[in-house]
């Protein structure tokens, strides 16, 4: 729903220096670590939980991933992490607001709504 509840959660399992320096505006933040102790106070498991992690470069978000499956959840990977987020123009938070940069012509199309995959 446009504005509205997307039905699902968005998850970083990043540390808390790194969700602080910028993270999906809205997402939970639970270290990969702390989800055997900590998920089923932040989360519901009838609500699917997508997890991310730095990018490409980093397997934490199918640590995390499998961490939250093995309690049950449903989850998938928001594949290509923060670094593609932020690299395709989408809106971030930092702990001084929320930000925004240029996409990059690698990653997202310039001169077009999408893609066109």
């Amino acid at each position: 729903a446009a504005g509205g509840d997307p039905g699902f959660v968005v998850l970083d399992s990043r540390s808390t220096a790194s969700f602080d320096q910028g993270h999906v505006p809205g997402a939970v933040h639970l270290p990969t670590a702390l989800i055997p102790e900590q998920a089923e106070q932040l989360l519901d498991k009838a609500v699917p939980v997508v997890t991310y992690c730095w990018g490409p470069g980093c397997n934490g978000a199918t640590r995390a991933a499998l961490a939250l499956a093995e309690l049950g959840y449903g989850v998938k990977e928001m594949l290509g992490g923060f670094e593609y987020w932020v690299r395709e123009g989408f809106a971030y938070e930092t702990w001084e607001g929320v930000r925004t940069r240029d996409a990059d012509p690698l990653t997202a199309p310039v001169e077009a709504a999408d893609c066109g995959c």
